[in-house]
């Protein structure tokens, strides 16, 4: 079966985009006198982007609202000269914290009606990794992830060892009514019911990638996985490589889709191998990444992120995303028409 794919590059957009103005201190954006083309930074809170004809309008602006304050709390870190990962987790904290996303408040259940969370970090500059899989009481896992890769020599920390790990650390904890949403919960009856319910909204996972004053890039990835999901199942997310993945050399990689099909693609990674051994721009790499996932009957898409601030982010379907230019101009995407 042929698949629809949605492809967002820098320099020529397949649909049309939000373009909310250039970034100056007069917006409150910038808070220091550096220019606002020596950073970028871009996040997405999955694919199926929404239909202007039948979403309301509230709901739109809430989006809207949700990645300016993410972009905001990225940007802030970048332009005080901070590094990547600083920006990458600062952004997907925003995101995790906003339930119209599938990762923190707002993430959906498995099969026990319980919340399992996953996330990863990764500095470009050192390809140093930390995630955490299947917690269930640590309220930004992207946090926890930082932990791991600052403080521990693992990479990755799961389930009850990954929240006592948090909880040492003095993260901040969650009970499990935290993550609980109304709509989430429909949709686990809705899978009890019918597993072909489940939508491709369900790929809510969010993500950033940065690109600092400085040439390095970083990216970070968190989400609550797939609806209805067996108990410990883990997905591409938390993995280097398959959902997450920061080379300087190269790009910086956040991903959103079919987990399993990603891992076995080793999608993220993928980006940079086009662009390393064939030589391909960003776009033309992380489109490749995405016929791999298609390959393994997945979907899907991704965010992709150049030290030069070139962008792209190829799908099966439509990413939601927004995106900071290193000239400064700010573009969302989360309407598909």
């Amino acid at each position: 079966m042929r698949r629809r794919v949605w492809t967002v590059v820098s320099s020529v957009l397949a649909v049309p985009v939000l373009v909310l103005g250039a970034v100056s201190a007069s917006t409150g954006w910038a808070e220091s006198g550096a220019a606002a083309d020596d950073v970028s930074l871009a996040v997405h809170c999955g694919t199926d982007a929404l239909d202007r004809t039948t979403t309301p309008p509230e709901v739109g602006a809430e989006y809207e609202r949700m990645f300016q304050e993410a972009l905001r709390a990225g940007y802030a870190v970048l332009h005080r000269n901070g590094s990547a990962v600083d920006a990458v987790q600062a952004a997907v904290v925003v995101l995790e914290d906003n339930p119209l996303c599938n990762a923190g408040r707002g993430a959906v259940f498995n099969e026990n009606a319980e919340h399992q969370l996953d996330s990863a970090i990764m500095d470009g500059r050192t390809l140093d990794v930390g995630a955490v899989a299947a917690v269930e009481n640590v309220k930004n896992p992207v946090k926890a992830a930082r932990l791991v890769m600052d403080q521990t020599p693992h990479v990755l920390l799961v389930g009850e060892g990954a929240d006592d790990f948090a909880a040492a650390k003095g993260l901040e904890t969650a009970t499990q009514d935290y993550y609980w949403t109304q709509r989430r919960w429909d949709s686990l009856m809705a899978a009890k019911r019918d597993a072909a319910s489940i939508k491709a909204e369900e790929h809510g996972t969010v993500g950033a990638v940065a690109v600092d004053r400085r040439g390095q890039l970083a990216a970070a990835t968190s989400t609550g996985g797939l609806t209805n999901k067996m108990v410990g199942r883990v997905g591409d997310s938390p993995i280097a490589g398959a959902g997450t993945y920061a080379d300087s050399k190269f790009v910086a990689v956040s991903g959103t889709g079919k987990g399993e099909a990603f891992i076995r693609a080793n999608a993220a990674r993928e980006v940079a191998v086009q662009m390393e051994h064939r030589g391909l721009d960003v776009a033309a790499a992380a489109q490749a990444a995405i016929d791999r996932v298609v390959r393994v009957e997945g979907d899907g898409g991704l965010i992709a992120l150049d030290p030069r601030g070139e962008f792209a982010a190829p799908s099966t379907d439509s990413v939601k995303y927004a995106w900071i230019t290193k000239s400064g101009d700010v573009q969302t995407r989360f309407y598909r028409n």
